[in-house]
């Protein structure tokens, strides 16, 4: 183990400790987590209101505080951009994390304070970097520089108040801690860069001259940065630039599409790949063994969990079921919706992912999808984990590869049955695509029976249509929706033709 390495260890050493023990009882670190919480949420506008400093117990909690989603949060978020102190709670809020979602708004204002960003955020990638180190010893990870991919919103200052907002990113890059800036690119100038496709043009030119070591953020705009340093310094693969470069902290969107790619420029055996759960309202889980794909929750960063069993989730969104689970009482192969109280104030804030546990102690989680991100236009009810897993055995099977997709169903008319059109954008077109087609569909058929009942049985669904749309049409329909970078993903299921017919208006003009 080399120097840094073992200082680096011995400096977080006990937060290595914390994910060891939490990993055998993370019940306790949940009962401290919720202890904390309620003990200051009962000093905001909000613990006030629904008497927080009342309740002693979970039960107590989940009978008197209904599940929020963003939409019924906003009213306190507005108070909070105007300025108003101690609303969600007691501590000043100044950042709003800027994500897109599915709630009515356009863009969901995520609150951020100190303790959110020090004892959530900064402290899960800590634990997570700590665990990367004790498991390669051997690692050369900090002899070189970080990249980091931030997004295309810079920090914008709300007019009434002092309150900035803009990608969680541009938050994790101007309170990134003095000694960590040396280990990390690109600085504050180029990394908080609004524009884009400007930024990935400064960035390309910066990175080809330095040394790294390892990069994060989402797949699909890393992928579009690699290949242009690759193209740009004429190297035949980027660890010929980088021949250190040994880790890719991703998240965001599903791998396996891209981990073809990312295997032509990196192709050293020694290159690793991890999954992360970081999202604008936290910092979650990651891949604790790079071999398993479930990610390790983690019960000590501020964050209380609960899960509702995701045939219970209208039930609960009307208010008529509130009992939901702990991580006490989660089982494995089951889906259930991801409920989370944070120290940014967000109390029983349905996150909107759908979650699977594949083991228990530690509790391992694979993201099975989103809660309004499904088809279920002919009773079929198809997740974004059916699709990726039916996708990719499609791929395997015809040599194909995808860029990137996105699903929409095509409603039954007089004429025809309904049916499911796939919008795919290929990176290698497979050499039979009614092959590729009939592979995809008995794929779907394997992992869902819903989808097999209603293609077999019932009849009332066609096979899919496979639309192949040119190169550069998911990235022009982006562009043109101000939603390049960061944390932006291609909504892949969608339950009506919104964005499969904006896409295949930018597609014919391409």
């Amino acid at each position: 183990m080399s120097l840094i390495n073992q200082a680096y260890r011995l400096y977080n050493r006990r937060l290595l400790t914390e994910l060891d023990f939490s990993s055998q009882d993370p019940a306790r670190f949940q009962d401290a987590t919720f202890q904390y919480l309620i003990r200051h949420g009962a000093n905001a506008l909000f613990g006030k209101t629904y008497k927080l400093g009342e309740i002693q117990d979970v039960k107590a909690f989940q009978e008197r505080i209904p599940l929020h989603d963003y939409d019924m949060l906003e009213p306190y978020i507005q108070q909070s951009l105007k300025g108003i102190e101690n609303v969600l709670w007691d501590m000043p809020v100044y950042w709003f994390a800027l994500s897109s979602g599915t709630s009515s708004s356009r863009s969901k204002f995520i609150p951020m304070n100190r303790d959110n960003l020090n004892l959530c955020h900064y402290k899960g990638m800590l634990i997570m970097l700590s665990h990367y180190v004790r498991t390669f010893p051997k690692s050369r990870l900090f002899t070189g520089k970080s990249l980091t991919l931030g997004g295309n919103r810079h920090i914008d200052k709300n007019v009434d108040s002092n309150c900035c907002y803009g990608d969680l990113s541009a938050f994790l890059i101007i309170n990134t801690p003095l000694l960590a800036r040396l280990v990390t690119t690109p600085g504050k100038k180029i990394g908080l860069i609004p524009d884009f496709e400007a930024k990935i043009e400064q960035v390309s030119r910066l990175i080809a001259r330095q040394k790294l070591t390892s990069f994060s953020g989402v797949p699909s705009w890393n992928l579009i940065l690699m290949r242009k340093v690759l193209a740009e310094t004429g190297k035949k693969n980027l660890h010929e630039l980088w021949p250190h470069m040994e880790l890719f902290m991703h998240g965001g969107v599903c791998f396996e599409p891209y981990r073809v790619h990312y295997r032509e420029l990196f192709p050293s055996p020694d290159m690793h790949y991890m999954e992360t759960y970081n999202a604008s309202e936290g910092f979650f889980a990651f891949q604790t063994d790079l071999n398993d794909p479930g990610l390790q929750l983690l019960p000590n960063v501020s964050v209380f969990y609960e899960f509702i069993p995701l045939d219970k989730l209208a039930a609960a969104q009307n208010g008529s079921f509130t009992r939901f689970l702990t991580l006490s009482e989660v089982r494995t192969d089951q889906p259930y919706a991801m409920v989370i109280s944070t120290n940014s104030g967000l109390w029983r804030y349905l996150i909107g992912d759908t979650v699977r546990f594949t083991q228990l102690y530690p509790h391992k989680i694979i993201i099975s999808g989103r809660t309004k991100l499904f088809i279920n236009a002919f009773g079929e009810e198809l997740m974004i984990e059916n699709a990726e897993r039916a996708l990719a055995r499609a791929c395997t099977m015809t040599g194909a590869s995808v860029h990137e997709y996105t699903v929409a169903p095509v409603y039954m008319d007089g004429q025809n049955k309904g049916a499911h059109q796939w919008l795919i954008e290929f990176e290698k077109m497979p050499p039979d695509p009614e092959a590729f087609c009939g592979m995809l569909d008995k794929a779907l058929m394997e992992v869902n029976s819903d989808y097999q009942a209603k293609r077999l049985d019932t009849g009332t669904m066609d096979p899919p249509l496979i639309t192949s749309l040119k190169q550069g049409s998911f990235y022009r329909w982006l562009a043109f929706n101000n939603k390049l970078g960061g944390q932006t993903k291609v909504p892949r299921l969608w339950n009506t033709r919104e964005y499969a017919e904006a896409l295949l208006e930018v597609n014919e003009k391409l």
